[in-house]
């Protein structure tokens, strides 16, 4: 259980205050990386335009019935290694946040189904920021968002570093 592992810990951080040679490795700050996928559709268009004037800046991705990609996403978090666990952060936990976010997205036609984008093209760039805004409040004290980087396709992927 949580508090059993919390119980352990403690005890654990309690003996290192004693033992100030222990652990003197994991004071480094990593950089940990989970990705995961999910699949979408999308349009890109500006409500305020019509399809023509659309269809000029976005070309065949402003199409009226929109199309689909299965998106990869890596999220990446800065820490430093946890004396006692080993971990910056608990992978399960990770995956868990950032599949809490992956679901308001899946199987979704982001612009019509996702509030956050009815009034912003969902380019890559943009669901890149919106995984961000999501995570980075859910991460526990001392890990941080590194970075957010979308894979649209295997050639177009968007970064974003807060």
């Amino acid at each position: 259980t949580s508090a059993r592992k919390l119980s352990y810990y403690n005890e654990y951080k309690s003996y290192l205050r004693w033992n100030p040679y222990l652990g003197c490795a994991m004071s480094r700050n990593v950089l940990l990386t989970r990705i995961e996928r999910f699949s979408a559709a999308h349009r890109l268009f500006r409500h305020e335009l019509s399809d023509t004037e659309n269809e000029k800046i976005f070309g065949k991705c402003a199409w009226p019935n929109g199309h689909g990609h299965n998106y990869k996403i890596e999220v990446r978090v800065k820490g430093k290694v946890d004396e006692y666990t080993g971990m910056v952060y608990d992978i399960a936990d990770m995956k868990k946040v950032i599949q809490d976010v992956i679901s308001e997205l899946d199987h979704k036609f982001i612009d019509k189904d996702v509030p956050y984008f009815h009034d912003r093209p969902s380019t890559a760039e943009n669901i890149s920021i919106f995984f961000w805004e999501r995570i980075s409040p859910q991460l526990p004290e001392g890990v941080t968002l590194n970075k957010i980087k979308v894979y649209e396709t295997d050639k177009n992927v968007a970064a974003y570093k807060g």
